[in-house]
């Protein structure tokens, strides 16, 4: 990767990178992403072409290990890209068999535009240079574009493309999963619409979505139609295009332009999709006219999402790369969709493309920029408020027990069984236990509101879904008559590795810390909720959910009874009796298998087990320090008649920091913020190992199966909150900054109670400076200081030993 801040840049065609380049260097605007693999690749092999739309799910059926299970996965669409060409009816091109003399390839990210230029020899030792350019429209999301330019630097013949859309594809990119069925699509009808247009439609054998692709390849001499192209159709079972030929004279050019138009039958305001698909075909202009709309489109997001660091430009680059991904899985194009945040992006079949907890660190970025999107993407949990209700009755328990894996009508979508590649056996996966997901989603409807202050949503959707989650915890939570304290059994933390407390345990365990933390956080926030409503409002809602005086009662009683485990020296336990386990010869690992980050397939495959060992995969207590102040944590603790000593949380961090393989993206970003006060060094250590999570495939073959999306928009979070401290709590901006100083000038904007806020944070000196406009000003605080901003000012805070001191503008400053 080289060059500018804003390219992620390849030289050199190298086979074995290409999973991972086709992953960073796909394309999307919300609506779909497809995969970076190149325009005349076909599975297998190094490539993977891949095409995703948010929302379109199918679930398909096998038996496992002798078990009959399901599982329901994002479908990979028709491949809309496909295109190759060849030199007087010479054999297909195709890098992987070509003479290449020259091969680069780079993402702008700026524009969200691929393009890919190569030189190549063929076997008469004729020389082409080949420019390939692709976008997913952000203007217009149902289109995508692509350009072809080929020079023939050295010779004259007949030049043929072949363009077609593919749908004999499949979901088979992840290794494990390619010996289940993985056919989604069935074949509808494919369509000559025209001398230079063509039409597939396709239905998802399950769920019956109906998908409809239009396409229009068009030959081009210069900026007007070639006059000399000779064109057929070709087609077969799933698949339909043309191909076109054209004359080429020595050191000539031609243009192909492919524009593309994608309807699902999950799409509002359509007819139906092949009808739109071929209407709005007609309607679009070439690529040139759907590039510009598209790069206004982005340019008017940008400047919303500015994160800058003049430290580094290799981190400046990656934190745009992260925004990018982040902004091509979910987008404005998204917020009508009724879709959630897919862990992996629309970038990969990993996860089969379910949506997990990822949205814990994705929605501090949307909020503090896009908190519409926010809102649109909490919607999608309301709407499946019914399932997790159903759930929990089923499981004997009230309230709304929502799914850890969730996709599209929010029932449980864990795998009953997983694959260990090490050992190669099948093993039951009770992942579903992590019922933590539910604080989870608590814990983004109270920060959005924090953010936004949005009444008639927590009137409507966020106060519902809170009580039902603090109805659901207080329902788990059992009087342990022995101890006096309620506590909660069965359960998985954070850590996914412990799932019990022997080899081939699958019950879960008990009173694990951050769940049972997190269930009076939520049942002190849902009473904070109810009490913010308008005195109509919180009467129909308490109504309607038949919440009583009673019910109330005992939730506040749980709140000062709950049983939190600790180690005798003050150490929160990250479970009742995890202090009992077995410590692990971490270095013997080491030097026996140098990664050790999935650790716990490791001893699955030495006939062993994690849940006997002192060991984690990711943060698990420590996930208690970072979605809650240290005042907080301590506050909630007190009121449960615990008592957090001053050294307790480094010595807590330590302790599991020792204890931790890595084994998730997601554990570096965690990390980094839990260290960024008290080894501040140590921390920047974990944030470049965040920024690199993906850039570099740290996991050894992950990023190929999909991004890490809560792993890029949480490195984006350490610059925005972590090291800056911001906070938005108490109706008021907080900032309370531990910026390392080898990252230069953090500046970046964000929306705060309809304020645009410019922030800029150095070692010695903190600027916000609020946009012009009509609305109440808002307080910010540093430190010890708390100003109030009005609108078209700017605030300083001087940042030197001592007590910092707020002065205050009447207009922007430079």
């Amino acid at each position: 990767m080289t060059e500018s801040a804003w390219e992620l840049r390849y030289e050199g065609y190298v086979p074995g990178d290409e999973p991972l380049r086709e992953a960073l260097c796909t394309v999307g605007n919300g609506y779909l992403a497809t995969r970076g693999a190149a325009a005349e690749a076909t599975a297998g092999g190094a490539h993977y072409p891949g095409t995703y739309a948010a929302g379109v799910y199918n679930r398909l059926s096998s038996r496992v290990a002798g078990q009959f299970v399901e599982n329901e996965s994002l479908v990979n669409l028709p491949h809309w890209p496909a295109l190759t060409f060849r030199i007087d009816g010479g054999p297909w091109f195709d890098a992987d068999t070509a003479d290449l003399l020259e091969y680069r390839q780079w993402l702008d990210l700026r524009e969200a535009v691929l393009t890919r230029w190569l030189r190549f020899r063929d076997e008469r030792g004729r020389t082409t240079a080949v420019t390939w350019r692709r976008f997913a429209d952000m203007a217009f999301p149902h289109a995508c574009a692509a350009e072809t330019t080929v020079v023939a630097e050295d010779w004259s013949g007949t030049l043929e493309f072949r363009s077609v859309l593919d749908g004999r594809v499949r979901n088979s990119l992840v290794e494990r999963y390619r010996d289940l069925p993985n056919r989604h699509l069935e074949p509808v009808r494919a369509v000559h619409l025209s001398g230079d247009s063509v039409l597939l439609e396709v239905r998802t054998g399950q769920s019956g979505i109906g998908v409809a692709m239009a396409a229009r390849t068009t030959v081009w001499d210069g900026e007007h139609r070639h006059s000399g192209v000779r064109g057929r159709p070709v087609d077969g079972a799933g698949w339909t295009g043309h191909v076109l030929a054209v004359d080429v004279a020595p050191g000539g050019t031609v243009r192909l332009e492919k524009v593309v138009t994608v309807f699902t039958g999950r799409d509002r305001a359509i007819s139906e999709p092949a009808a739109d698909a071929a209407r709005w075909l007609d309607r679009l202009g070439g690529f040139g006219a759907l590039h510009r709309d598209h790069v206004r489109a982005w340019r008017r997001l940008w400047p919303r999402f500015r994160v800058s660091v003049t430290g580094s430009e290799d981190a400046r680059r990656t934190i745009r790369l992260h925004l990018l991904h982040l902004l091509q899985t979910v987008s404005p194009n998204t917020a009508d969709l009724d879709v959630g945040v897919p862990a992996r992006g629309l970038h990969g079949e990993a996860y089969r493309g379910h949506v997990f907890w990822d949205e814990l660190f994705v929605f501090p970025v949307l909020n503090l920029r896009l908190p519409d999107l926010t809102r649109a993407l909490l919607r999608y949990r309301h709407r499946r408020m019914p399932e997790a209700l159903q759930a929990a009755r089923e499981a004997g328990l009230r309230g709304a027990m929502f799914p850890w894996q969730s996709g599209s009508d929010g029932r449980e979508e864990s795998q009953r069984l997983h694959l260990n590649p090490r050992s190669g056996r099948w093993n039951p996966d009770p992942t579903w236990r992590q019922h933590h997901i539910g604080s989870a989603i608590a814990y983004n409807i109270w920060q959005y509101y924090q953010v936004t202050g949005d009444r008639e949503f927590l009137t409507h959707h966020g106060a519902e879904m809170l009580l039902e989650i603090a109805r659901f915890w207080a329902s788990a939570a059992v009087w342990d008559a022995g101890r006096a304290r309620y506590v909660i059994r069965g359960v998985m933390g954070p850590d996914e590795f412990h799932c019990g407390y022997t080899a081939g345990d699958t019950g879960g365990i008990d009173n694990n810390a951050y769940t049972n933390v997190m269930a009076v956080w939520v049942i002190l926030r849902a009473l904070d909720a109810l009490a913010a409503l308008p005195e109509q409002a919180r009467a129909e809602l308490t109504d309607a959910l038949e919440l009583r005086t009673a019910e109330l009662v005992r939730w506040r009683h749980l709140t000062r009874a709950m049983y939190v485990p600790f180690h005798d020296d003050g150490v929160l336990s990250q479970f009742e009796g995890y202090e009992r386990l077995a410590e692990l010869d971490w270095d013997a690992y080491r030097r026996r298998y140098g990664d050790i980050h999935r650790l716990d397939r490791i001893l699955e495959a030495e006939g062993d087990s994690v849940n006997r060992y002192k060991a984690s995969k990711q943060a698990d207590v420590l996930m208690l320090f970072y979605l809650l102040s240290a005042d907080e944590l301590g506050q909630i603790l007190h009121r449960m008649g615990y008592a957090l000593a001053p050294d307790a949380i480094p010595r807590t961090i330590d302790y599991y920091l020792a204890r931790t393989s890595h084994g998730s993206t997601l554990s570096a970003v965690v990390h980094a913020w839990v260290l960024a006060r008290a080894h501040r060094e140590r921390a920047v250590e974990f944030f470049q190992r965040a920024l690199r999570s993906d850039v570099t495939d740290i996991q050894g073959g992950t990023t190929s199966e999909g991004i890490h999306l809560a792993a890029m928009a949480g490195s984006v979070d350490l610059l925005q909150r972590c090291f800056s401290g911001l906070e938005t709590r108490g109706d008021r901006l907080v900032l309370n900054p531990f910026w390392p100083r080898d990252l230069g000038v953090l500046e970046l904007t964000v929306r705060y109670r309809n304020h645009t806020l410019a922030l800029r944070i150095s070692g010695h000196r903190v600027r916000v400076t609020a946009g012009t406009g009509v609305h109440r000003p808002v307080k910010v605080s540093c430190r010890d200081e708390t100003a109030e901003l009005h609108p078209g000012s700017t605030i300083h805070f001087p940042l030197a030993t001592g007590r910092p001191a707020a002065a205050r503008d009447r207009g922007p400053t430079a």
